[in-house]
């Protein structure tokens, strides 16, 4: 049990360290007993099978975090690895239809969408930006909510969150933005640290690339830097194995907090916790959402906020987290909460 609670408590720091979110329940999966977390022999998946699944998730997780995307016209995209001059084109299925320098897919990208192939983007259109550590896959519900309640062409942007540092994805950003001219309004939809993302292209931006902005939904932001990374920084080895954004979230947010602009159109913020003074982890002070405090999330010049009762990880795919978002991007506001 001493080690098993060890972990519980060191999985979080080792997830800011290495720019890995860990799912909410992992912390106390790591605590429960066998009763607690046997699965009836009857709904048991084959090992083989789970295994299968296990490791092609691995492998689609792994390779989100080494490309980011250039381009995006709804599922089709453009992408390049930081740091080296190798690009790619995936189709809406996410397979790779061309791989070479950065420049030959970008004019291949090009030449696609004028031939018809790759459809345009107009219209209202909501990006939506994951977490650090994460990929377009984890906000896949969120995203199929999204296009199913609301006019708008719903894009998701991949960056590869630990590889380079934030001013990078803000300029990743900055190029698909930039790719879809047509595209006469534009809201975000962040979660966690894709919200920093966001601000720092708003502080890159200039006045008529802004005056498309609408509105900005923001799911559990460090606004105010993490407490969990100030813990990472004071244990030697946990921050000099960080590297890219995480790395900045570890030792550098000083630095580059004074780069992240405050959204210029109405935003609203979303923060996990349980309404009181304890939240769901035992060792971060006051309410939280096992990653980040509720007072973290908090930014000056909010249109709304909105306390509800879940995981960091578990956002995207909460049905309170998905309506408030809807809500606000339709309305500027959170919908009130049911009278009790």
């Amino acid at each position: 049990m001493l080690i098993a609670g060890w972990l519980a408590c060191s999985l979080p720091l080792f997830a800011i360290a290495w720019g890995v979110e860990i799912p909410a329940d992992a912390a106390n999966a790591a605590t429960a007993t066998p009763a607690a977390t046997a699965t009836p022999a009857a709904t048991e998946t084959p090992a083989a099978t789970t295994d299968a699944d296990w490791m092609k998730n691995l492998r689609r997780s792994a390779d989100a975090l080494q490309w980011s995307d250039d381009g995006i016209r709804h599922d089709w995209r453009l992408q390049y690895r930081p740091g080296a001059d190798a690009g790619r084109i995936l189709d809406p299925r996410d397979e790779v239809v061309q791989e070479g320098s950065r420049q030959e897919c970008l004019e291949s990208f090009a030449t696609l969408e004028q031939a018809g192939t790759i459809p345009g983007v107009s219209g209202p259109t909501v990006i939506v930006l994951h977490g650090l550590g994460e990929g377009r896959r984890s906000m896949r519900p969120l995203v199929e909510h999204l296009r199913k309640n609301t006019d708008a062409t719903v894009l998701s942007f991949g960056y590869a969150s630990t590889s380079t540092g934030i001013d990078d994805h803000g300029r990743a950003l900055a190029a698909v933005i930039k790719g879809i001219p047509a595209a006469d309004s534009i809201s975000f939809v962040g979660h966690s640290m894709g919200n920093l993302v966001v601000r720092r292209w708003m502080g890159l931006a200039n006045d008529d690339e802004l005056v498309r902005v609408r509105r900005m939904v923001m799911l559990g932001p460090p606004n105010q830097g993490s407490e969990l990374a100030r813990m990472v920084a004071k244990i030697s080895l946990l921050a000099a194995l960080s590297n890219g954004a995480a790395r900045e979230l570890v030792l550098d947010w000083n630095r580059i907090s004074k780069d992240l602009a405050v959204p210029p159109c109405p935003f609203g913020i979303v923060a996990g916790g349980k309404g009181d003074d304890r939240g769901y982890s035992s060792f971060l002070a006051g309410d939280d959402d096992a990653v980040v405090r509720v007072e973290e999330t908090k930014l000056q010049g909010a249109r709304d906020f909105l306390l509800l009762p879940v995981h960091h990880a578990a956002m995207m795919k909460n049905p309170g987290v998905q309506q408030a978002t809807t809500s606000f991007l339709k309305t500027g506001q959170f919908p009130l909460p049911a009278a009790k």
